[in-house]
């Protein structure tokens, strides 16, 4: 009975033994005094009670005081964590930043990762400049020739300008539009092709990297292709759609002369139908004419005798076709 009462003591014991040491990290403790950070154990205790990892607050610390930074405490480390910021990342990129003599204090580090970005990674940029391809920029030149230009773009990062700066895509954005209008104001495009530096110097002299998180270095043209002759194939779709409004108009005016032969063969046939109203009204009339006396039979023979002549003479004026003689 006693065995079974140590073993459970034991057991008590141990547990307590690990929740102390987990509320009191005492090994960290003496691995910070040993380093030379001042740090007690209530603040560790208290670490953990404000969920906060008392390891990684201590080894930040340990890596700052070694690399001589002054300005990084315990509360601001505490304070950028629960912000939910990268702190090992934020010491990694101030000890970075002290060797390389880039002036960057703590609360500019914290807003920097905060705002998203990549602090340490801005701080190796700084140092080591970064290149960027552009994707092809297609371009026309005066003369029409149209050019595929790609350029490469050596930028500095900016510490200054990364909390509020534009990103990459507007870097490339611009520089597009800078070979663009470069490239457009060129008489020739066999200009462009002999002096593809002057691409880079009207690009540079126009302060493109302004407002953004970066500093542009340098802008090389890599390649230059030649396109499409778009000033010709302008000209043929004009010479087309000119051809096409000639045609329409043309169509136009036949629908309309159509229309008008329509309209007087209808007149025509109006007034032929009109004629012949009145020519079957003349019987009608010559028999009123006998009825009421206005007319005698030698009048009515006159007038047969008349037509009759009239005929023969319209005939007699009328030519006769000569049929051909057949042949024995």
């Amino acid at each position: 009975m006693s065995e079974v009462i140590t073993v459970i003591l034991v057991v008590i014991i141990s547990i307590l033994l690990i929740i102390f040491f987990y509320y009191v990290p005492f090994m960290l403790w003496i691995n910070a005094q040993v380093s030379g950070v001042r740090i007690s154990l209530v603040q560790l205790f208290l670490m953990r009670i404000r969920k906060v990892p008392p390891t990684k607050i201590v080894n930040c610390m340990i890596e700052a005081h070694k690399a001589g930074l002054q300005d990084v405490k315990r509360d601001g480390l505490e304070a950028h964590y629960l912000a939910g910021g990268h702190i090992e990342r934020v010491v990694h990129a101030l000890v970075s930043a002290n060797k390389a003599s880039i002036s960057l204090s703590f609360q500019m580090a914290t807003a920097i990762d905060l705002a998203g970005r990549d602090v340490f990674e801005a701080v190796q940029m700084s140092v080591n400049p970064k290149v960027i391809d552009t994707p092809p920029v297609t371009a026309v030149a005066k003369d029409g020739i149209q050019l595929i230009a790609k350029a490469r773009v050596t930028v500095r990062a900016n510490i200054r300008q990364l909390v509020g700066g534009a990103g990459e895509d507007t870097v490339l954005a611009r520089v597009g539009e800078g070979i663009v209008s470069s490239i457009g104001s060129a008489e020739s495009h066999k200009q462009v092709l002999e002096n593809p530096d002057s691409i880079s110097k009207l690009v540079l002299s126009k302060g493109l990297d302004a407002g953004t998180a970066f500093e542009i270095l340098s802008i090389d043209i890599a390649d230059i292709d030649v396109g499409k002759n778009i000033g010709a194939q302008l000209q043929m779709d004009q010479a087309d759609a000119d051809k096409n409004i000639a045609q329409a108009k043309a169509e136009e005016r036949r629908a309309m002369a159509i229309a008008n032969e329509q309209e007087m063969k209808a007149k025509a046939q109006e007034a032929r139908a009109k004629v012949i109203e009145a020519e079957a009204l003349v019987p009608q009339a010559m028999a009123e004419a006998f009825r009421n006396g206005n007319l005698g039979i030698m009048d009515y023979y006159r007038m047969q005798n008349v037509q009759a002549d009239t005929k023969m003479r319209e005939a007699i004026a009328t030519p006769v076709a000569s049929t051909p003689k057949k042949k024995i």
